[in-house]
């Protein structure tokens, strides 16, 4: 039984200033640094070269492997890299070896010209995802497996500062580079960018110095669980001879999870649970789509866009974040789950109301700001619930499983919300040519009520004791 249970306001605020909070401060940095890398150098590296758009948009397709790592997750789980693994944990050791590829990855960067060797630099930047990708993985499941299974309170509270310590490796890592860059192309070097690379492998190795410090449970007894997993597969293969092991460890790797999954859950929980997590981020993927398209149709300058969408933002979700996870605590999981379910139903709400007023700064900007905030609290909300819900004989795996059923879902739903709004522009009156806007925001925010009722009929089932 999980227990999240009532403190003072004192014990709670405890819990973010305990020495485990600052080692998952850390995973969330060494996590969102390398987006830095594949989203944001990469694309002003080759617009300074004179790439087209067009170019840079289709390199950009390198980032979805992050949406299939959980394809991947299993291994990551079982396999124990030979002698590092002993040296300084399972986890630990799979994250050097992430951060050492993205390190030799930086050097390759910093010896190619982009004119000279696109397809160099595309494989790198591919090679780089990969192992970002790997290494997010790993990140969560040892940041998981920092809080004891039953204590609530901190995983809602670690799930916090990760999400901030991620914000932290991205924006802080945005600055450093572009910096970086900026400086050496005053000083007149043609090469700048590719100087800034190599200067950026300091940050890697600082980042894995101070992973060393990060403890790491023994997985021994994940170990025994699994191996108990393939034991009962190979009972059923017939006699233990060495390839009907080799087999029922290859059938472990790939079905264990799913069936502790569902053995630990309950098939209809189970697939309740799948249902919900695939629904409840939907509404808000469908509204971010198409809001840049949504200001400029309702006129908004490129100025007002940047202030409160992206200026304001980063203070909003590093604050929010905080107040989220501090939420969760005090309420519990399930309840902070569906208020924050609410809450960007709400917020959804008043894009419509802007799009009948029509152009106002004022509610533009109540809006924007207002959605970033239940934005910033109901995925940390989503992470804490997450977190909470994996079975630790197969950490690694079932977040990342987790986690991919939301994205996948925003994405394949989310791809439609174009569409929508089209279909809608039948609905356009000379009074008001903003009802088709009005009205997809309306259905966004009934689009998060699936998903709460699911989460309603499940809440007693999940073993969260919220006292």
């Amino acid at each position: 039984m999980i227990e999240i249970k009532k403190q003072s306001l004192s014990e709670t605020l405890s819990l973010y200033f305990e020495i485990k909070m600052a080692r998952i401060l850390l995973l969330g940095i060494i996590q969102g640094f390398p987006f830095v890398l594949i989203y944001s150098a990469l694309s002003l590296w080759l617009r300074d070269n004179d790439f087209s758009r067009s170019q840079i948009g289709f390199l950009s397709l390198i980032g979805i492997v992050y949406g299939f790592n959980w394809l991947w997750a299993p291994i990551v789980d079982r396999i124990r890299v030979p002698w590092v693994t002993n040296k300084i944990g399972h986890r630990k050791s799979w994250i050097v070896i992430m951060q050492l590829i993205i390190f030799l990855s930086l050097i390759v960067w910093g010896l190619n010209n982009p004119k000279e060797n696109i397809w160099i630099v595309g494989l790198v930047g591919l090679i780089i995802a990969i192992a970002s990708s790997t290494q997010d993985i790993v990140t969560d499941a040892l940041r998981i497996e920092q809080i004891s299974k039953t204590d609530g309170a901190s995983m809602s509270a670690g799930a916090g500062v990760m999400v901030i310590g991620w914000y932290t490796g991205f924006k802080l890592g945005k600055v450093i580079t572009f910096l970086t860059a900026d400086y050496f192309e005053k000083l007149g070097y043609e090469n700048y960018w590719q100087i800034t690379f190599l200067l950026l492998t300091i940050l890697i190795v600082v980042c894995n110095i101070g992973l060393m410090f990060i403890n790491e449970k023994d997985s021994l007894e994940r170990k025994i669980q699994q191996q108990k997993n393939d034991q009962l597969i190979l009972a059923k293969l017939g006699s233990p001879n060495s390839f009907n092991t080799k087999v029922a460890w290859i059938i472990g790797t790939i079905s264990g999870p799913f069936i502790s999954f569902f053995k630990s859950k309950g098939t209809k929980i189970g697939i309740y649970i799948i249902v919900f997590l695939f629904l409840f981020k939907i509404g808000e993927a469908f509204l971010g789509k198409m809001s840049i398209v949504f200001y400029d149709d309702m006129g908004f300058s490129k100025k007002q866009i940047a202030i409160y969408s992206g200026g304001y933002g980063w203070i909003v979700t590093i604050c929010f974040t905080l107040i989220g996870s501090f939420f969760a605590i005090r309420s519990g999981l399930v309840k902070a789950m569906i208020i924050a379910g609410l809450l960007m139903a709400s917020t959804n709400l008043l894009f419509s109301a802007l799009a009948w007023y029509g152009n106002s700064e004022f509610l533009f900007a109540t809006a924007v700001i207002l959605d970033q905030i239940t934005e910033s609290i109901s995925t940390v909300v989503f992470v804490a619930f997450v977190s909470i819900l994996v079975d630790r004989t197969y950490t690694a795996s079932h977040y990342a499983l987790m986690a991919s059923l939301a994205t996948f879902g925003k994405n394949i739903f989310s791809s439609f919300s174009g569409f929508v709004v089209d279909k809608l522009e039948f609905l356009n009156t000379p009074e008001n040519v903003h009802n088709d806007w009005a009205i997809f925001f309306i259905i966004t925010s009934l689009m998060v009520v699936p998903s709460l009722v699911f989460l309603w009929i499940i809440k007693d089932k999940l073993n969260l004791s919220e006292k």
